[in-house]
């Protein structure tokens, strides 16, 4: 009777408007129509904190064992990871930035509002500024991340700084957040899955 109830939960929740987002190039999957992996990996993610099939889930169902790998990143990097939510925001502000996706931006500007970031650094950020003035934390999140992407490394002070700050225990879990979240623009890029069309952004999909 459980195994019911959440299987038509789970019905419900695939049909709602968070999946109605995501683009033409991967059709919603309906529960019926998956494979018994496919729906191994869908719950799990159901019954995680995100509690939804929103974002790039429906994508990456297509590989259900990468799916349920990258789903289980995702909610280290974003629940508990040791960095303060202030800046694991900020991080991935930049990153959907960065990459032009703006259903993450649209998904993540709140959430980083309700965290502590300033909002004329989500705005600075946004249009690809340095905002200033920042706090020290949120200048060395910034810098090592523009130099991560810009450089493909970052510089003895900026690391120095960082591993100072953070511990090497927080610059680890700043390089997880970057990379997870490039994963997440990259499919949310390529299966075009758009906020709704009257939200307000910075910036246009990347490749429409």
């Amino acid at each position: 009777m459980k195994s019911a109830l959440h299987l038509s939960a789970l019905c419900l929740l695939l049909s709602g408007s968070a999946i109605a987002l995501t683009g033409e190039r991967f059709p919603q999957l309906p529960l019926d129509k998956m494979t018994p992996t496919q729906r191994t990996a869908a719950e799990a993610i159901m019954a995680g904190p995100r509690g939804r099939l929103n974002g790039p889930f429906n994508a990456w169902l297509r590989s259900p064992d990468l799916a349920d790998r990258l789903q289980r990143v995702g909610e280290f990097v974003r629940f508990n990871t040791s960095l303060d939510k202030r800046l694991n925001e900020m991080a991935i502000l930049m990153t959907a930035q960065y990459w032009g996706s703006t259903y993450e931006w649209y998904a993540h500007a709140p959430l980083a509002a309700k965290a502590g970031l300033e909002p004329q650094i989500i705005a600075a950020l946004g249009v690809g500024k340095k905002p200033d003035p920042m706090k020290d934390d949120e200048a060395i999140v910034w810098e090592f991340s523009t130099q991560l992407r810009r450089d493909h490394g970052v510089d003895d002070a900026t690391y120095a700084k960082a591993v100072e700050k953070f511990g090497e225990n927080g610059v680890i879990d700043l390089i997880g957040v970057n990379g997870y979240y490039d994963v997440v623009s990259m499919t949310l890029n390529v299966a075009r899955v758009s906020p709704p069309k009257e939200a307000e952004l910075p910036f246009k999909q990347a490749g429409r």
